[in-house]
């Protein structure tokens, strides 16, 4: 008799145990439900956007208001932040609005990136393939053989070797030659011409194409208007966060594989061995070293240390941002004048306002 007491004694606590692991594991699952939350796209047709509340993140909210006083001290329009797609902030200062538009500046390189994806990835060039093969020969100043060195990829990675302390015309006569393709990393306003390249393999004009297969995708507006020797595209704050959530995305959106997987994966790591924090017209953090722009000085550590490792973003003249963070499904936007009356190589706007986002969303 004892050993059947015993015996249903310990059978009893193992269901006890049994039942109550499986109660907590239900309540961790129940605890993050947003760890397993499918990632949210607006429509492509609407301004309908999903929100999600600071508090059902278990964010800091007694933070956001040093971080909103920051971000109007330092001339911001305007401030976004989406976690898996949804609106967690939106804020507008000095007279900006959802609907007003701003320019991407630099950070609109990306978008150049992107259109050029998506143009080799329907077959009408190949990023290996020198420039000229599809503009004609005779587009810079460098002798022939130095011009025929010159492909798509250094266009996308700022090594075409070209003079950047030029300025920006990218007319010929100031497309002087500086050094080998490939051998030196330089910023530099050439990057345009890839969309001279695209315009010609497609036999569209880049806004033609750009707004067929990329902005009118993924509902963005916006135009790309004459300055100077550039063209800017102009957009309102939902819609460079529309891009940033496609980039958080690997390209995908709501589905649909707007850029190549392969060539995006490639376009937000390090696509040459000179700037390791650069991608194919992105910004990568978290690199052991950087340069940045009008220098050729190797700094050491990553480019934003406050930031997260796995960032990648676009950056602008004037403090135009989008952040892409994939550990965290954020995407994050600040359009604006300039934060700081510095050479931007010299400001810590990027890294003082990373302290203060830190300080809302770490948990």
């Amino acid at each position: 008799m004892k050993l059947k007491t015993l015996l249903f004694f310990y059978a009893c606590i193992t269901l006890i145990t049994c039942s109550s692991e499986d109660s907590t594991e239900g309540n961790s699952q129940n605890e993050n439900p947003v760890s397993a939350e499918a990632i949210y796209f607006p429509p492509s047709d609407s301004d309908i956007w999903e929100i999600k509340s600071i508090s059902s993140l278990g964010w800091h909210q007694d933070k956001v208001q040093d971080l909103l006083t920051y971000l109007q001290s330092k001339n911001s329009k305007s401030f976004m932040i989406l976690q898996n797609g949804r609106i967690v902030m939106e804020n507008y200062f000095s007279g900006h609005t959802a609907t007003s538009p701003w320019y991407w500046a630099s950070a609109g390189k990306t978008l150049t990136s992107a259109v050029t994806g998506i143009a080799e990835q329907e077959g009408y060039l190949n990023i290996n393939n020198k420039v000229s093969d599809y503009i004609g020969t005779g587009w810079t100043s460098a002798p022939l053989a130095k011009e025929n060195l010159i492909t798509c990829k250094n266009l996308l990675t700022m090594t075409s070797g070209l003079d950047d302390s030029l300025g920006d015309d990218v007319s010929p006569g100031n497309l002087k030659y500086k050094a080998d393709a490939g051998t030196r990393w330089a910023y530099h306003n050439v990057y345009v011409k890839l969309q001279d390249v695209v315009a010609a393999a497609t036999a569209q004009t880049w806004t033609q194409y750009f707004n067929s297969k990329l902005r009118d995708k993924i509902g963005m507006t916006g135009s790309w208007i004459q300055s100077g020797n550039n063209s800017v595209y102009w957009s309102t704050t939902r819609s460079m966060a529309r891009f940033g959530l496609m980039a958080l995305n690997n390209g995908n959106w709501n589905g649909s594989q707007i850029i190549n997987t392969a060539y995006f994966q490639n376009a937000v790591n390090t696509s040459q061995n000179i700037n390791l924090a650069y991608g194919y017209l992105w910004w990568l953090n978290g690199k052991s070293s950087y340069h940045l722009p009008q220098t050729q000085f190797q700094f050491s550590g990553k480019l934003i240390p406050n930031a997260p490792d796995d960032m990648y973003c676009a950056l602008g003249k004037n403090d135009q941002k989008i952040y892409v963070v994939p550990s965290k499904k954020l995407v994050i936007i600040r359009m604006g004048d300039a934060a700081d009356n510095v050479n931007p190589a010299l400001s810590d706007f990027d890294d003082v306002l990373w302290q203060k986002i830190n300080a809302v969303i770490n948990q």
